[in-house]
């Protein structure tokens, strides 16, 4: 299913940025910021939405091997995709 996922997203992307980054860093800073680099120009919304989408699923693959980044990827301002999408509380997701 992770492989899947990834291959949608990643197709969603190619075809509008801000869509993909909306998926996976819902809506926040990132989010905006991928709007704007998409009006100024179509390549830096897609460079800047690969980006978060590799942060993403990289963290996602760390945090299911037990290993947590501990220093923030920069650049990315959304806590979920900081995480891999992995909650950090008590409550499982």
């Amino acid at each position: 299913m992770g492989f899947v996922s990834a291959f949608l997203i990643v197709l969603i992307t190619i075809i509008f940025p801000p869509i993909g980054v909306a998926i996976v860093a819902g809506c926040g800073p990132d989010l905006l910021i991928n709007i704007c680099l998409t009006v100024l120009g179509y390549l830096p919304g897609h460079i800047h939405a690969f980006y978060l989408e590799y942060i993403y699923y990289s963290r996602r693959e760390d945090a299911r091997l037990g290993r947590y980044g501990a220093v923030p990827a920069p650049g990315v301002f959304s806590e979920r995709v900081q995480t891999g999408g992995q909650s950090y509380g008590t409550m499982g997701a």
